[in-house]
């Protein structure tokens, strides 16, 4: 059997289209990936600092300003950007709206912007966001509830009619955000907000693979080899389940090359800095107890369910279908069609079977609250795609065996 899986791998390994494929998957994801560092541009009193140096003078300063989000920290910083309005020359306006302007913004705006616009952003109503004007009529005592006024604002979220939520529904989501430890410890996570919000790209990465994978069986179909290799010894034994476990072992090795690759880009870009502070630094509703770490690693896991997911139906297709590119036609529009497509919202028959789909099923998706739930059984977006790839996986792996030995060669 080791001997068989061994030659069906190689026979994948070997093909130029295979190589080809998974080379342009590769080489096309770490450039989307590359991206953010090579459009990164910092802001200073001086102008615009760019590439590495403007990385670093961001780091520097945000490395400068953050700390333990307390109540004491959060008054003194909303204090003083309160007490920059009270001199005149500090002001700008728009007609409508107040801002800091010259000297006083760059001195103490700017490298706090992020941070400052975070705080803000905890006070405002879900789906309401202000800006920085919202802190100008934050009190002491406000500043003191941050957390009161974060759990508030979940409260708020989950009581939506729009979200359509069950009562067991709100208590899942309310115990899990009451999990999330507390103070927030603020400081620089660039690199890893970067891979959280690019999730998606390594969409390529799978569909590199699907391609590689397409000929598994429909090749031998289209080459005229059925007849042969279904008629020798082990052709509708041993040889079915070597070709699956040599396509698995196949598409692993080149999904994990190129996300190995993808995601190293924004942490040699931009730092491994931030990996122990937890996701709520990016948004404080996020409900989830994670660092950006464990954020991370969550959702590559169920990235790779997905691709599971997707060489088991790539096996399936291939097994029934006449030739390799009948298998693309399929799986294609399956894997970019969604790209076109955006929820209206979390609940539904259609927003929820498009988080499922498996562009959308790569990304974190953290502060949307997505719900599934059977019965009394409530579950986040992460465990309900699991539950979907694994059961796709365990339902089109044996069928894709099962066709090909049933084969009947023309």
């Amino acid at each position: 059997m080791m001997d068989l899986i061994k030659y069906e791998f190689l026979k994948l390994a070997k093909r130029k289209s295979s190589l080809v494929v998974v080379l342009a998957g590769l080489v096309v994801t770490a450039l989307l990936f590359m991206l953010p560092a090579l459009q990164s541009k910092y802001y200073t009193q001086d102008g615009a600092v760019e590439g590495i140096a403007g990385v670093a003078t961001e780091r520097a300063d945000v490395e400068a300003t953050a700390g333990l989000l307390t109540g004491d920290f959060i008054s003194q910083n909303v204090e003083e950007y309160q007490r920059l309005f009270d001199d005149p020359a500090n002001i700008g306006t728009d007609g409508s709206e107040e801002y800091i302007i010259g000297g006083a913004y760059w001195d103490f705006v700017a490298p706090r912007e992020r941070m400052l616009q975070l705080i803000a952003a905890n006070y405002d109503d879900p789906g309401d966001f202000r800006g920085l004007s919202t802190l100008r009529s934050l009190d002491r005592a406000a500043c003191e509830d941050f957390y009161r006024a974060r759990d508030e604002k979940i409260a708020l979220t989950l009581e939506n009619p729009s979200r359509k939520l069950t009562e067991d529904a709100k208590a899942y989501w309310s115990s899990m955000g009451d999990s999330v430890a507390e103070p927030f410890d603020y400081g620089w996570f660039k690199g890893w907000d970067v891979i959280l919000a690019s999730f998606e790209l390594l969409v390529f990465a799978i569909l590199a693979v699907c391609i590689a994978l397409a000929p598994a069986f429909a090749g031998e179909y289209t080459a005229g080899t059925d007849a042969v290799i279904l008629s020798s010894r082990y052709g509708k034994s041993k040889l079915a389940h070597a070709k699956i476990i040599a396509a698995y072992l196949f598409g692993l090795a080149a999904f994990t090359l190129i996300a190995a690759i993808a995601l190293a880009i924004p942490l040699v870009s931009f730092g491994l800095d931030g990996w122990d502070k937890p996701v709520q630094i990016s948004n404080t509703v996020i409900p989830y107890n994670l660092t950006f770490l464990q954020a991370t690693l969550l959702n590559l896991g169920v990235i790779y369910l997905v691709l599971g997911g997707m060489i088991a139906l790539t096996l399936l297709l291939s097994s029934e279908l006449k030739s390799p590119y009948l298998v693309l036609v399929v799986l294609v529009p399956l894997l970019f069609l969604p790209l076109f497509l955006t929820p209206s919202g979390t609940a539904g028959v259609y927003n929820q079977t498009l988080f499922l789909l498996p562009y959308r099923a790569t990304m974190p998706e953290l502060s949307k609250f997505i719900t599934y739930q059977v019965g009394p059984l409530v579950m986040d977006a992460f465990t309900m795609r699991a539950v979907i790839y694994l059961a796709i996986i365990a339902i089109c792996v044996p069928l894709s065996a099962r066709f090909f030995k049933r084969h009947q060669v023309s």
